[in-house]
């Protein structure tokens, strides 16, 4: 399908299948705040989407293994016994057999009744296609179902934006079940999903287009750190979507109004806007980011408070 085609299917009508990766916020004390966190997930599986934990907005590549365990048992008892989730299986930086230590992070997250996605690490840049597909292929064997992961540098330098081959392959892995995408490109995004819907079409493509949250019409499902600022708008902006309410395009505005704002240059420092804009809601106790987290400037707070009143915050 081509792009014209894939154009002229925009269409209002269908819900995506929505993720938020929630943020991990801090005490005044520098500590985890387990309570805030916990309260952060229950409303966004209140609000109706699923939540991703360990992930890039939960500082999954600052986290301990310790640490990235606690997180899994917290979300598992916010969530109650029979709810989904999502979790990053981070491997970067570990020294082994890489398909050995992606699976002990799936193992983790499997024995707490979640889905692991797999985060790339840099032995993948000097890979061919063959290689990475045949890795997945082994590492999600065992598992019921597994959601991959390609994040563009702008994010973290282990990341990569595969080609067309690796894709396909992925797609050919049963227990693969979707992946996200974040190169911030609509045009790749767009090759993504016809690839999708000439090879498997109940794959998934969860963008993670922060910039381009509109995705959403042309077909894709999402998992968004943006979502974890204000999961319940997001969630309104879906059910809107789903019904044909014309509501959606001023709400999908001031979300992405949001988005541009807080995935900036540089874009990691995004988790600080995140913490800036929930510390305003008063939903966390402080708007500290983790401490190797990249920082924005002071006058954030008014920039956020800004984006709070267009969505009706304040």
């Amino acid at each position: 399908m081509n792009l014209s085609e894939r154009l002229q299917q925009r269409k209002m009508g269908r819900k995506p299948e929505g993720m938020a990766a929630c943020l991990l916020p801090f005490e005044e004390n520098g500590s985890m705040a387990r309570e805030a966190f916990q309260a952060a997930v229950k409303r966004t599986e209140e609000a109706g989407l699923k939540c991703a934990v360990n992930m890039d907005t939960g500082y999954a590549n600052y986290l301990s293994d310790d640490e990235r365990s606690q997180v899994l048992d917290w979300t598992r008892e916010a969530l109650g016994p029979d709810r989904p989730f999502v979790a990053g299986v981070f491997v970067e930086g570990l020294e082994g057999d890489l398909i050995d230590l992606y699976r002990r992070g799936a193992d983790a997250i499997a024995e707490r009744g979640g889905t692991p996605i797999l985060f790339q690490t840099t032995r993948f840049h000097q890979w061919t296609a063959e290689e990475i597909v045949e890795l997945y292929d082994r590492v999600c064997e065992p598992y019921e179902s597994v959601l991959g992961f390609e994040l563009g540098r702008m994010f973290a330098p282990n990341g990569m934006i595969y080609s067309e081959d690796v894709i396909r392959g992925l797609m050919g892995i049963p227990a693969l079940k979707g992946i996200k995408h974040s190169s911030l490109s609509r045009g790749e995004e767009l090759k993504r999903l016809a690839l999708r819907d000439e090879v498997r079409p109940d794959f998934r493509i969860y963008t993670g287009n922060d910039l381009g949250i509109d995705m959403i019409e042309y077909g894709s499902d999402y998992l968004l750190g943006l979502a974890a600022f204000c999961p319940e708008k997001f969630a309104e902006r879906d059910r809107l979507w789903a019904s044909n309410d014309a509501d959606y395009f001023e709400l999908n505005d001031a979300l992405q109004y949001l988005g541009n704002v807080g995935f900036r240059d540089s874009v990691p420092a995004y988790k600080h806007s995140c913490a800036v804009f929930q510390h305003l809601l008063g939903r966390i106790p402080t708007s500290e980011p983790h401490k190797r987290c990249p920082r924005r400037p002071e006058w954030e707070v008014e920039i956020m408070r800004d984006c709070a009143k267009r969505l009706g915050y304040f």
